[in-house]
């Protein structure tokens, strides 16, 4: 016996625009880091050394850049958790409760 199990009558949902998503972020992600780069490539390539020259700009572009990639790392594990989320549902071993002390339902009686 395996560690899941399907549920007999799971319903399992269609996918539709989270695989269209989640093939195009690649292209994404290259395509924003590209924008985000080109201005410190150039700075870089004209004036030799980055932090010399346009401290502001240059911070700020990283800036941009780390958010723009932490964005998309968001959004493809979002994504993938309606990927799981959509697929179909299994069950693990149960959880047996422990014998029932009546005991302890009614509080102590004040005298």
């Amino acid at each position: 016996m395996g560690r899941l199990n399907k549920l007999p009558n799971g319903v399992r949902y269609p996918s539709h625009k989270e695989w269209q998503l989640l093939k195009k972020l690649p292209k994404w992600w290259l395509l924003g880091t590209l924008v985000f780069a080109t201005p410190l490539v150039h700075a870089w390539w004209q004036h030799g050394d980055l932090l010399t020259r346009d401290v502001e700009r240059t911070a700020m572009f990283l800036g941009l850049l780390f958010t723009f990639w932490f964005f998309i790392g968001a959004m493809t594990i979002g994504l993938i958790v309606i990927i799981i989320m959509k697929g179909p549902g299994y069950v693990s071993d149960p959880y047996y409760l422990p014998k029932e002390d009546k005991t302890l339902e009614n509080p102590p009686k004040k005298q």
